[in-house]
């Protein structure tokens, strides 16, 4: 299929528009006949700019790990490679933790795509739909019944996520908001949390490895009583009540389906 001259021209003048080294396209003219090099240039800083800014905000840790500078740098590289998809800002950045896996002067921190993983699961979180919880009632009603939990499957809110890390992300996250000390962080340790959004905002819950693989199955749709054999293996010491008076505590579960349907 032959693209027609204005798609052609349009692709030519985002390319050039995102990535300083290519030329400005050819066929640009200004509307009262000046250069049209110098407002070209002013236009792609200003793009450029508002990306980089954008990924700033969204990946504050992330930008104080490794230095104003060096994110700064980093980050128009990515521009140059991963333009926007949706007209929405705060939907950018989604492929940012991917990329940095392979981004190499970035390797001497191998925990930070895992940083950027957790601080988009925030972003995600906070712009989430959102659904009413559980009425306690109804709650009350399916704990009553411990015959009907095995098979029961429980719909969480529609912004929680589980995160988990082979590096202490969720401790190092914390600590750069003012919950402990940086210094006091063991990087090697393996750690979980769940994401979603609570009184507005959204929160960063550290839980147990073994909790977060039941909140990890909970979400994909599982079981409860697969979800909780699962964490067992992780820990036989796994504490199902505990797990799920965290869910209960943080209006978590929006509804019970006691044998896997509607009913």
């Amino acid at each position: 299929m032959i693209e027609p001259p204005a798609l052609r021209m349009q692709q030519a003048f985002a390319a050039a528009l995102l990535d300083p080294e290519r030329p400005m396209p050819q066929g640009l003219i200004a509307w009262n006949g000046a250069d049209p090099a110098p407002r070209f240039a002013v236009y792609r800083n200003n793009v450029v700019v508002s990306l980089v800014s954008a990924l700033a905000g969204s990946f504050p840790v992330v930008r104080e790990l490794v230095g104003e500078a060096f994110f700064s740098a980093m980050a128009r590289i990515y521009v140059a490679q991963h333009p926007p998809r949706s007209p929405v800002l705060a939907d950018y950045g989604d492929t940012f933790a991917d990329w940095l896996r392979h981004f190499e002067p970035a390797g001497a921190l191998p925990y930070l795509p895992d940083m950027a993983r957790l601080e988009r699961a925030r972003a995600r979180a906070y712009h989430a739909a959102d659904e009413a919880p559980l009425a306690a009632h109804a709650m009350a009603a399916r704990l009553a019944d411990p015959q009907r939990l095995p098979a029961a499957r429980l719909r969480l809110h529609p912004s929680a996520s589980l995160f988990d890390s082979p590096f202490a992300v969720v401790s190092l996250w914390a600590a750069h908001q003012g919950g402990g000390h940086i210094e006091d962080v063991d990087l090697d340790e393996p750690e979980a949390a769940l994401v979603l959004r609570h009184d507005d905002d959204a929160t960063v819950l550290p839980v147990p490895l073994a909790a977060g693989r039941l909140f990890r199955l909970l979400i994909e749709g599982r079981p409860l009583g697969e979800a909780a054999s699962a964490a067992m293996a992780c820990d036989p010491a796994f504490d199902l009540a505990a797990a799920l008076s965290l869910l209960i505590a943080h209006y978590a579960i929006v509804a019970w389906h006691p044998t896997g349907d509607d009913s």
